[in-house]
């Protein structure tokens, strides 16, 4: 494994992180970009093979030429403890996501949500998954969650979220494997059933129109598989569903809010944390979400 490295102002930055994610096909198995301190970005990129790491260089280089990537090899070590040792849990209102280190530090009154370090993404450390929380939170207190969508679903910790909140069940997808063995291994753990994870790619597939239409729906992924979903996502939520998308980069969630409004989706608000964006939409209908 390679981790790629590029560090400068914030515009560089997401020049070559949209260069690289809209890459088709990525060399990067996973891009994320970050403020590291006030006016400094930084870019880190992974690929699996040197050849890649070279590629996603040389697309940096392309899209922002005052950027200077550089490729470290990843020593294999024991990652998922490491990461634990400084994990501090995050608080999300209600919501606090924790690693089993620090559960029993837990206060009371707080929806304690298991989630481990791990190879699937959504410990609640990162902006996208605390905007989505946030969002959950806010749909939480004014009607109940119903029938859960959550596409990409990664660590399973939003879906896992919403029914700790109350959904009557949740379906989840990842096109990642190894993500949906850890999806349903983290439902065990909190203890959690009709929780039903898949691996497909896309939403509208059999099993998930079987348990629809979803009265809340997330999708925490990438710009463009976001705009691609839009007409799935219309069609597989119910009437005044919430419609929680992230993965965004703020100057992202323009185009992102566009094309849903495009396919009948009422914006309602957006939710800023880390240098991401967090959309909230309404599909039109009954019970619609009010600010």
């Amino acid at each position: 494994m390679y981790q790629i490295t590029a560090r400068g102002p914030r515009g560089p930055i997401e020049l070559a992180w949209d260069a690289l994610a809209w890459a088709d096909p990525s060399p990067a198995g996973a891009v994320d970009s970050k403020e590291d301190a006030r006016g400094a970005w930084r870019l880190d990129a992974f690929s699996e093979t040197l050849e890649e790491a070279e590629e996603c260089v040389a697309i940096i280089a392309a899209a922002a030429p005052e950027l200077n990537a550089r490729i470290e090899e990843i020593v294999e070590r024991d990652w998922v403890t490491l990461s634990l040792e400084g994990l501090p849990p995050v608080n999300a209102r209600r919501f606090v996501v924790v690693g089993s280190h620090a559960l029993a530090a837990t206060s009371p009154g707080k929806t304690a949500v298991l989630i481990e370090a791990g190879p699937a993404f959504g410990t609640g450390h990162h902006g996208t998954t605390l905007g989505c929380l946030l969002a959950l939170e806010e749909v939480r207190r004014r009607r109940k969650v119903g029938r859960v969508l959550d596409l990409g679903t990664g660590s399973g910790v939003l879906a896992i979220a919403a029914l700790m909140a109350g959904a009557e069940l949740a379906t989840g997808s990842d096109i990642d494997r190894d993500s949906v063995f850890v999806a349903r291994e983290n439902a065990k753990k909190n203890k959690v059933s009709r929780f039903f994870v898949h691996h497909v790619r896309g939403a509208n597939t059999p099993n998930m129109r079987r348990l629809g239409p979803y009265d809340t729906v997330f999708a925490n992924i990438l710009m463009k598989p976001l705009i691609g979903l839009a007409p799935e996502i219309e069609r597989l939520s119910a009437p005044g569903a919430a419609i929680i998308l992230s993965g965004l980069l703020h100057h992202q969630a323009q185009t992102v809010r566009t094309a849903f409004e495009g396919h009948g989706m009422l914006f309602q608000k957006r939710i800023k944390r880390d240098g991401w964006s967090t959309l909230v939409f309404a599909k039109a209908g009954l019970g619609i979400l009010k600010s």
